[in-house]
């Protein structure tokens, strides 16, 4: 849903569509997934501008913008374990609020694990073309964040920021999964100094439980089989009523329509969507 909701806000302005492939989590990521990424992405005539960035590989970039956070005193070490939080922590809109154990300092004969992010009272919000205003207090909602793991792999929050400002994104078109962790994004954004782009959090598909449409809800793999059929089912769910001819024109024609006929303002104001297939899509 994301990636045709992206593509076609940005054909529809005679923008750019990117790729990133966002592997930071290397234990888990499988191998070949990638590729066949990209070949649906091919299969189903969602071309992207330029390299593929690719996030496993871009390490030493991360690290470039840690150790700015780090020279700024806007982040610390932290020697917590996640049962040590989830004992001792309240429950924020993303999981346990961190409790500040290791704010003013490691407590002695403690090793560090993780870097967090010092957060305050100050809210921090944006608008997005779709959701409306949205706005947050770090602090209270979402606590000191991560930016490097206990593992010492860099978080997503910290290497989004960084691949947003290398690759001058103006607008970022993702799922409205997302969306709570912008205001992370945007904190990260004005301490090093990077543009904030413009955001639009389209709504993700669910199933009858309300889970996300994915490998761990069990969703099955899009089929590269008859893409046009699959695609304008995508149009429906996002409220641009492709016509019943449409099912049966080649892919060049669907996306020819579909750019053509691309308006934003049709786009269904919802977090989270109930979907009757059962593919991610």
């Amino acid at each position: 849903m994301a990636a045709v909701g992206s593509f076609l806000e940005a054909r529809s302005r005679d923008g750019e569509w990117l790729v990133r492939m966002e592997d930071l989590d290397l234990p888990r990521t499988v191998p070949g997934a990638a590729d066949d990424i990209l070949r649906t992405l091919d299969a189903f005539g969602l071309h992207w501008d330029g390299e593929v960035m690719v996030q496993s590989a871009r390490n030493e970039a991360y690290r470039a913008a840690l150790a700015e956070l780090e020279k700024l005193g806007a982040v610390y070490p932290c020697a917590c374990t996640r049962r040590e939080i989830a004992d001792s922590a309240l429950s924020g809109i993303d999981g346990p609020i961190y409790p500040g154990i290791c704010r003013a300092g490691l407590l002695e004969g403690r090793a560090p694990r993780a870097m967090r992010v010092r957060t305050d009272s100050t809210p921090v919000g944006f608008d997005d073309a779709l959701q409306g205003r949205i706005s947050q207090i770090l602090a209270t909602e979402v606590g000191d964040f991560v930016v490097r793991r206990a593992d010492g792999l860099f978080a997503y929050q910290l290497a989004v920021v960084v691949d947003d400002a290398e690759q001058a994104i103006t607008h970022v078109v993702r799922g409205a999964d997302l969306l709570d962790s912008t205001p992370r994004q945007i904190t990260l954004q004005k301490l090093l100094s990077l543009p904030t782009p413009a955001y639009l959090h389209l709504p993700i598909a669910v199933n009858e439980r309300g889970e996300k449409l994915s490998k761990q809800t069990l969703a099955p793999a899009v089929s590269r089989i008859n893409p046009v059929a699959q695609l304008c089912e995508v149009l429906a769910f996002l409220n641009q009523t492709p016509p019943v001819e449409l099912r049966d024109v080649e892919l060049d024609g669907f996306w020819k329509w579909a750019v053509a006929n691309w308006r934003a303002d049709r786009l269904p104001a919802q977090r989270m969507m109930a979907r009757k297939g059962r593919h991610q899509i």
